[in-house]
């Protein structure tokens, strides 16, 4: 019951929550949560913060990631997850819709719904999943005004500048932007679409003392490692940006399917969350006790 009850509230800020979690030994693992219900469950499954991808958001709206979304649209998903969570999440920032004052508008922005960190790119807008060819990319200068802009605007709000520079630069080339970057102060670096073992590693010799997030995207460049193994190799965190939206989506596909051939959902039954296990999820009879109105629900004996 985070959000009804004020005494269930943080005492602390989101950012600070997030920097502890982030300072804390081993690799901080940050699941992707596409909405309120998803962030439930990757809670009671046992994460202790959160990630919001901008590519996962408007796939949800049926929209592509080229950056087409606002402010306004991402605030009302960082509320409905930090609502049903009350978990630390980092928030895909995109470009920062804009540029300078845009970014100082985003992270207030973002903060105040409640979000715990932030990602801001140095791509130009049309922007592009960092895991696609020919992305444009800002200048190191114009991306570290940004970055120190965020810095400004920030509260208590981590931020982590990410860079796609190892497609277009090489190694050297977003190593020396990442550098620019932690100097423009960034708390973080994520360096975007590495593309095997040895290129994690040596950006992470190559960043001595700073905190590295790695995305470990399903069908991208990056081959698959696991959280441990990124942690072998130097990094601080890892995201699973789009994998919750993927197995929902690929879910849906099949249930549409279904009722279009059999014109009924019984053959995919054995694949959906009961009632039960939806308002266990949802903490529906904790909602029911806050208002002595509402006559406790019972559940149909055969779920529907």
């Amino acid at each position: 019951m985070t959000y009804l009850i004020g005494s269930e509230r943080a005492t602390i800020s989101a950012g600070r929550k997030f920097r502890e979690l982030l300072n804390a030994p081993g690799i901080l693992r940050l699941p992707g949560a596409h909405n309120g219900q998803a962030a439930l469950q990757a809670r009671d499954a046992g994460f202790d913060a959160l990630y919001l991808s901008g590519a996962a958001m408007t796939a949800s709206m049926g929209l592509p990631d080229l950056g087409i979304i606002t402010v306004d649209q991402v605030t009302f998903f960082i509320k409905q997850i930090v609502h049903a969570s009350n978990l630390p999440l980092l928030v895909d920032g995109d470009t920062g819709y804009g540029e300078t004052l845009n970014v100082m508008n985003m992270v207030r922005a973002f903060e105040d719904a409640g979000a715990g960190a932030v990602h801001l790119e140095d791509q130009l807008l049309p922007k592009k999943c960092g895991h696609l060819n020919d992305k444009k990319l800002a200048t190191p200068h114009d991306m570290a005004m940004k970055v120190s802009a965020a810095r400004k605007a920030a509260q208590d709000i981590v931020v982590i500048a990410r860079t796609d520079a190892a497609a277009s630069e090489g190694m050297d080339g977003a190593v020396d932007r990442a550098k620019l970057y932690i100097e423009a102060g960034a708390d973080a670096i994520f360096p975007e679409a590495l593309t095997n073992a040895e290129m994690f590693r040596e950006f992470a010799r190559r960043m001595p003392g700073v905190k590295l997030l790695a995305n470990m995207t399903e069908f991208g460049r990056t081959p698959f490692y696991t959280a441990s193994e990124f942690e072998d190799m130097g990094y601080s965190m890892v995201i699973w940006p789009v994998s919750s939206l993927r197995v929902a989506n690929k879910a849906q596909a099949d249930l549409y399917e279904t009722i279009m051939r059999d014109g009924g959902t019984e053959a995919m039954l054995s694949r959906m969350q009961t009632r039960e296990e939806l308002y266990k999820t949802l903490r529906y009879h904790d909602y029911e006790a806050l208002d002595k109105s509402i006559v406790e629900t019972v559940l149909p004996s055969v779920d529907a």
